[in-house]
């Protein structure tokens, strides 16, 4: 066959199957948003989000501190250590509303078409969508944006884009994807949250590479100025392009975002309270009861708030990293949770703040509770002969003794059985006669005062503890390359958890540089019911996967859980005006304003005026 024979032939192809898509699309209604389950709250038209100030004034300035360093703009790739704020400078297709559990409106995207059986989906552009050199947002810079965050990317993006098959321009602004027999109900909202960069400036650049230069984005933000490794700075645009649209009225109101970085959250809570910066988010329960008693709190100048967290608290903990062998034992890992002391950390340090953490999904439906439901049970009777008959057999949340001592007396009694011993005050291997240590990987010394309480219990019973406090990008570094034995971490969870948990928990991701599966985990039936998980069609159905694999991850005892506060906690410079009530499910900053003339009054107050 000829080569203009063959490429006639290819094009009469393409031009059929272009034809079958443009009928199929025409069956399917055009729509403002999608809802992961029921119906999007806000109505075609809608003026702008219900929670926000609509009215709100334009103006002013948010300094905030950021802790470490950094030496990258671009927060898409595994190497560099990127600023913070970044995500300010870049539109999504579409933008979700922190006031419904999981429901995304349009922003670049005008109209959105999903297929009834969920097999691809199409979104219209605005056609005055703009970067912020003027340059249109085509198409083709959505293809281009996910075919290089996919394929160039941090490993998360893989993930999370697994079941997208192809994607292309149909016209300049109109693009298509299509999708996997098998794939996510939240796959196209996923793909709803595709940050759009220019083609035409990446053309020609090393993506891969760390850079500083103030990369070029469409969103209302662009970076203004750039201090390596200390400061960052964000500037309103002035002319964006999407500022009268209903999901952006009343939002990004500030005019400028800084970030400020210090050492050490100690060092950023002494500027705070200088007035050197305008906002802090506690993490420290003992910082909020005992740190704000200074004279600008009591004259009524900073305001402390306890804002409600809609959202699942996911699981903070101490994570064991399964790549060391002295953690493939299960019975070694149910030792060390047993030598973690709450009820003492609590009335000792957190002021009674917090509640124990049990569940990978805590605070919500998906938690696992008591003994398998008969959902959970089909889901989990395939795999009988590969999970602990505790799984099966006892109830959640596991009953270990509360008094201390017994629970050291049952760990010394696993740690046997798993092969050590005690010999001069030191548990060893019984075979090699190697010692068991362990070293604690920090980057905040914050953490100190809260790891030190559990070596002091593994002392008691042999094993030799201790804190390695490095620098961030060293931190970072030791954390993508999986250099540690245990790290405190954390794995967030929405209310509509999905594609992430891939990352999370599944065997190709366990030795991907830079993944969030930081315990290493290469369990099949674990990677099995995260695709349960993730193919669910129903809430119900989500709810049922998510507690059968909270379920196996909880008695594989793959982490020490450690408490959760339901709340964010800001302490804040009372100049900001801010919606309330707040949104139920996110926090969203930016739906704050600056308040003119508390503003005037209390930048007096920080620093003589600003």
């Amino acid at each position: 066959m000829s080569h203009f024979v063959a490429s006639a032939l290819a094009a009469i192809v393409f031009s059929m199957s272009g034809l079958a898509q443009a009928a199929e699309s025409r069956d399917v209604p055009t729509v403002h948003a999608l809802a992961m389950y029921d119906e999007p709250e806000m109505p075609a038209g809608f003026d702008h989000f219900s929670y926000v100030n609509p009215d709100a004034p334009v103006g002013g300035e948010l300094v905030r501190a950021a802790i470490g360093s950094f030496d990258s703009a671009n927060p898409f790739i595994v190497k560099g250590t990127p600023a913070s704020g970044l995500s300010e400078i870049y539109d999504t297709l579409m933008v979700q509303n922190p006031d419904e559990p999981f429901t995304m409106y349009g922003l670049l995207a005008k109209g959105v078409r999903l297929d009834p059986d969920r097999r691809w989906m199409e979104f219209d552009l605005h056609p005055e969508a703009r970067f912020h050199d003027g340059t249109p947002v085509r198409a083709s810079d959505v293809v281009f944006s996910f075919r290089l965050l996919r394929d160039e990317g941090a490993p998360f993006y893989a993930a999370y884009y697994a079941d997208v098959t192809s994607a292309q321009a149909i016209d300049e602004d109109t693009v298509r994807f299509d999708f996997a027999a098998q794939n996510s109900r939240e796959l196209p909202l996923i793909l709803g949250q595709l940050p759009i960069l220019p083609e035409q400036y990446w053309k020609g650049r090393d993506f891969t590479t760390p850079t500083l230069d103030p990369l070029l984005g469409s969103g209302p933000y662009r970076i203004a100025e750039i201090d390596p490794g200390r400061r960052i700075v964000y500037e309103r645009v002035d002319d964006y392009w999407g500022e009268d649209l209903a999901v952006n009225r009343g939002r990004h109101n500030i005019a400028r975002l800084i970030f400020d970085y210090y050492r050490d959250q100690t060092v950023a809570l002494e500027a705070f309270k200088a007035g050197n910066l305008d906002m802090r988010i506690e993490s420290s329960a003992r910082n909020w009861a005992t740190a704000y008693d200074f004279p600008a709190v009591e004259q009524g100048y900073v305001e402390k708030l306890l804002i409600p967290d809609g959202q699942p608290a996911g699981m903070q903990a101490y994570v064991m990293n399964l790549r060391r062998d002295k953690f493939k034992d299960e019975r070694v890992r149910e030792a060390l949770n047993l030598a973690f002391d709450f009820p003492w950390l609590n009335d000792n340090l957190f002021y009674g703040a917090y509640e124990r953490t049990h569940s990978y999904f805590e605070n919500s439906p998906m938690a696992a509770e008591g003994m398998p439901s008969e959902g959970e049970l089909a889901l989990l009777e395939p795999y009988r002969d590969q999970l602990p008959t505790s799984a099966f057999e006892q109830s959640l949340p596991i009953d270990h003794p509360q008094e201390l001592r017994p629970r050291l007396r049952e760990a010394l009694g696993l740690l046997r059985d798993a092969g050590y011993e005690v010999k001069n005050g030191k548990l060893v291997n019984r075979k090699t006669g190697e010692p068991f240590t362990l070293e604690v990987l920090l980057y905040d010394a914050q953490f100190e005062r809260i790891v030190q309480p559990l070596l002091a219990n593994l002392e008691r019973i042999g094993i030799q503890g201790k804190i390695r406090i490095v620098d961030v990008n060293q931190y970072l570094n030791r954390l993508r390359n999986f250099d540690y034995d245990m790290i405190v971490g954390s794995f967030p969870q929405s209310a509509n958890p999905g594609n992430e948990q891939r990352e999370y928990w599944t065997t190709p991701y366990a030795d991907q540089p830079q993944s969030r599966n930081l315990i290493g985990l290469k369990n099949p039936v674990v990677d099995a019911l995260v695709e349960q998980l993730i193919r669910a069609h129903s809430r119900e159905e989500l709810n049922t996967a998510a507690q059968a694999l909270d379920r196996v991850l909880r008695w594989g005892f793959y982490v020490i859980p450690q408490f959760h506060l339901a709340a964010t906690r800001i302490a804040v410079w009372d100049k900001y005006g801010y919606p309330e009530p707040f949104p139920e499910y996110n926090l969203d900053l930016s739906a704050w304003w600056v308040d003119p003339e508390r503003a005037k009054v209390i930048n007096q107050r920080q620093h003589g005026g600003r």
